[in-house]
């Protein structure tokens, strides 16, 4: 935090959705976010159907895969989960389940 109150710093998260410009997103947003050090970068691709998520190691992004369950966990938020598969074929309650057993189970560690 600033002396005069303000926060300053990157994000941890940036969260995008994108349509049209899903090239610029995955391009030029993508430098600027890695370069300030944003850890983690999602970017949900309407047009495409397609996620991609990624995770700031060593200086440079790397994509994490959903796991055998089709869930990608954060590495910087316990407890973040997402159902790639469930949000792209719009089950939403499928989504919130699986963030609700991410959350709880961030709550026992």
């Amino acid at each position: 935090m600033s002396a005069d109150g303000y926060l300053e710093g990157a994000p941890e998260l940036v969260a995008e959705i994108a349509a049209s410009s899903a090239s610029i997103d995955l391009r030029d947003k993508k430098s600027v976010y890695c370069r300030h050090g944003v850890k983690e970068y999602i970017v949900w691709r309407t047009y495409d159907r397609a996620l991609d998520w990624f995770v700031l190691e060593n200086g440079e992004y790397i994509s994490l895969d959903p796991d055998s369950d089709g869930i990608i966990r954060s590495r910087t938020f316990n407890g973040l989960w997402l159902n790639v598969s469930a949000l792209l074929d719009g089950e939403m309650q499928s989504v919130m389940a699986t963030l609700q057993a991410g959350l709880s189970s961030a709550q026992k560690i």
